[in-house]
């Protein structure tokens, strides 16, 4: 169903922002025995309006029933889906100093459809070593490991100044995408997926909004 959408309507970073939110709250609604849910529900749990709910639904398809609301099961693996959480995304990260190895210790990401295959360095008292039995190999093999391990996503977890040189790396590899966490924009070519993660442009935003307040 995705794929067709794709090609009749771009969908708003907004919306795919928020559907790790609803599948989450519908998660935690199947874990609590709900079986049905409505969209008036949904926005007393995350505070979002229900038309801003419904528009995001009807944006993949209509997953309701008229007068009995959403089957939570039902409208959990569906959005599971559109995000691709069946696909178990095979993850590599590089750079595994303090939040690197956050990154690897989250177990939970795996709940979430992605498998963290390897980690990688340039550090020779790191490599070899492993996180949560993740083994960390040397950088200047990334190309050979990262076929073999059958990577997707690429981290950068990596000082800014050598943020650039993995990228490219990551391309000349054939990764399908990058999440960035380095406060530089890398270049790729104009037909691959980045997510740039930068830490202090969120923590700015956040401290605007605090002074904001406090006058």
């Amino acid at each position: 169903m995705l794929s067709s959408v794709k090609e009749q309507i771009k969908i708003p970073r907004a919306t795919i922002e928020r559907l790790p939110l609803y599948y989450k709250t519908l998660q935690n609604l199947d874990n609590e025995d709900v079986v049905t849910t409505s969209t008036l529900e949904l926005s007393k749990i995350l505070g979002i309006t229900p038309e801003t709910i419904r528009k995001d639904l009807n944006l993949f398809g209509h997953f309701g029933i008229k007068g009995a609301g959403y089957d939570v099961i039902n409208l959990m693996l569906k959005i599971g889906n559109i995000l691709g959480l069946q696909n178990y995304w095979r993850i590599a990260i590089i750079g595994v100093g303090n939040l690197g190895a956050a990154l690897a210790k989250f177990e939970k990401i795996t709940d979430w459809g992605f498998v963290i295959a390897a980690l990688f360095d340039i550090d020779e008292n790191k490599i070899g070593e492993d996180i949560n039995g993740v083994r960390i190999y040397d950088f200047k093999k990334f190309v050979p490991i990262s076929g073999r391990k059958l990577i997707d996503i690429g981290v950068i977890a990596v000082p800014d100044d050598a943020a650039q040189n993995v990228a490219d790396v990551l391309v000349e590899a054939g990764v399908k995408g990058i999440w960035n966490f380095s406060a530089v924009q890398i270049e790729v070519p104009n037909d691959f997926t980045v997510i740039n993660e930068n830490l202090m442009v969120g923590l700015s935003a956040l401290s605007f909004y605090l002074n904001q307040n406090a006058k």
